[in-house]
Formats: C-alpha cells, sequence, structure tokens
C-alpha cells in the first residue's frame, strides 16, 4: 500500500454506501489480500466473504451495502489480539482501494452471521463488516452516530503513549513519532482507544486500558481487538519506513495501574 500515513489518516468508518456491487476486480483483489494475511501470534484469522441479499443479511445502522466480510478464529489465548491485528489489515487495504468499511460487533442478528460465515464450536466470530463503496453523503443516522461517539476524536499522545514508566509521556522528536501517530488514528470500539504504550530499554510495550463491558463469549475481549489494530498500524509503519522488529510476549515489569493488562513488546531492531 502507497502512503501509509494517509491511508489512515483518511480511512473513516462508512455507514453509508451507494448500492453498487464491488467490481470483480476488486472482489478478487480482496479475497485474495485476505488469504496471505497473518499475524505475530501464529493464529489464522479466517476471512468469509458473504453477499447481503443473497443471505438476508442486514444491519439497522447500516443502508446501501451488498457484501460483508466476517472473520473467524479459534477461541485460545490471545486470538482476540490476532484478530483485531489481521481484520485491521484488511480493512486499510480496502480503504486503499477506495472501498468502505466499519467494524461491527453489535448492530446486527449475529445468529444469522454467525450461520451465513459458517461458524463452528470452538471458533468466535467477533465482527464482520459491509464492503463497498462509500455514497456521495452520509445518512443523517450516520451522522448522529458518529458525532455521538466522537469519532474524529482521539485522546492526545501524552495520555497514550509513556516514557520508563506508566504516566510519564513520551516525547519523540524522530520517525517513530509518525508511527506513534499512526496508532493513535487507530479505530477502536466506541473510540475508547484502550491501547497504552511504555518505551522502556528499546522495546515498545503495548498494553490494554480496560473498561467494564466489552468482554463475552461471542466477540472475545473487545478492547484486547483494539490493541490489535494498534499493533498493526505500529508495525506496518515500522514497515513502511523498512525497519526490522521482533513482537515477544514477555511482560517486562513495568508497575502498572490494576485496569491495565500487559499484551505484546515491540523490539525495533
Amino acid at each position: 500500500m502507497n502512503d501509509l500515513m494517509e491511508i489512515i489518516k483518511g480511512r473513516k468508518s462508512v455507514r453509508t454506501y451507494n448500492g453498487e456491487p464491488l467490481s470483480e476486480t476488486h472482489r478478487n483483489l480482496l479475497e485474495e489480500y485476505a488469504r496471505g494475511i497473518t499475524d505475530p501470534f501464529d493464529i489464522p484469522v479466517e476471512f468469509v466473504f458473504m453477499d447481503a441479499k443473497e443471505l438476508g443479511l442486514s444491519s439497522p445502522v447500516l443502508s446501501g451495502e451488498t457484501l460483508y466480510v466476517a472473520g473467524k478464529v479459534e477461541k485460545k489465548p490471545y486470538a482476540d489480539v490476532a484478530f483485531g491485528y489481521a481484520f485491521e489489515k484488511l480493512v486499510l487495504y480496502a480503504w486503499s482501494l477506495g472501498i468502505g468499511t466499519v467494524w461491527i460487533g453489535g448492530t446486527m442478528k449475529r445468529e444469522d452471521f454467525e450461520k451465513a460465515a459458517g461458524l463452528k464450536d470452538g471458533e468466535m466470530m467477533p465482527c464482520v463488516s459491509p464492503l463497498g463503496y462509500p455514497a456521495a453523503k452520509r445518512s443523517l443516522k450516520e451522522t448522529m452516530m458518529r458525532k455521538g461517539v466522537g469519532a474524529d476524536n482521539r485522546i492526545s499522545p501524552d495520555r497514550l503513549f509513556f516514557n520508563e514508566k506508566w504516566d510519564r509521556p513520551l516525547t519523540s522528536a524522530d520517525e517513530m513519532k509518525d508511527i506513534l501517530e499512526m496508532v493513535r488514528r487507530a479505530p477502536s470500539a466506541v473510540n475508547k482507544q484502550p491501547w497504552r504504550i511504555i518505551y522502556k530499554d528499546g522495546a515498545y510495550h503495548f498494553y490494554e486500558k480496560k473498561d467494564k463491558g466489552y468482554v463475552n463469549d461471542n466477540t472475545g475481549d473487545l478492547q484486547k481487538i483494539d490493541v490489535g489494530i494498534a499493533l498493526c498500524h505500529f508495525t506496518m509503519g515500522l514497515e513502511d519506513l523498512g525497519k526490522k522488529y521482533e513482537i515477544q510476549i514477555s511482560d517486562p515489569g513495568i508497575e502498572i495501574p490494576s485496569d491495565a493488562e500487559y499484551i505484546a513488546s515491540v523490539i525495533v531492531l
């Protein structure tokens, strides 16, 4: 993908589509790209493309959609983080083609989507997304929803990124500043932005800042999914700059609040 920062800056959740099916070329590109997506935790995420009319699928918060994509993953530790990482890769690729998406976890008849996606025992389908061309104008319903969650607002960097200890702001004037800005602009459930990063000893340690009500058996931990999205932006930013890195799961033992949880560490080589 070209101009990664511009793709991340420009990408918006789309709930109002123009009703035109994806071109055959675009659908083939998306399906091919989805088959090649991997994640740092080696937990396969299966993508299922579903025709809305043929399968009777819809959501009350959408209009004009003709196609959905669902992601399925085996229920196991780090599955939700892996899901967020992999699904966001597809979302960003879709936007680079001019195709709109929006993460949907609850505003749908979940049983219909799970049946259409062929969900099996031991699997979860945290989210789906429509795939389509944005309408020229947002619906009033979409405009009100975006306003309600403050969709265009983001937490300031000094409350997200820390140096060596929690709540000591990280100041970065080099190219990492742009990568952290990519992370700051990542989407999240009701725009909670639950990721936190502490830089210490040459590694960027990712944490989940927990809120109540975001965990259930059908979706896993939605805020861990959000951390996976943030991790995706971070590593894609490194790759865009040609930097090598390693991802480890080794808690550095930094003192953190009781409502926070360590997720993973990225070592920039």
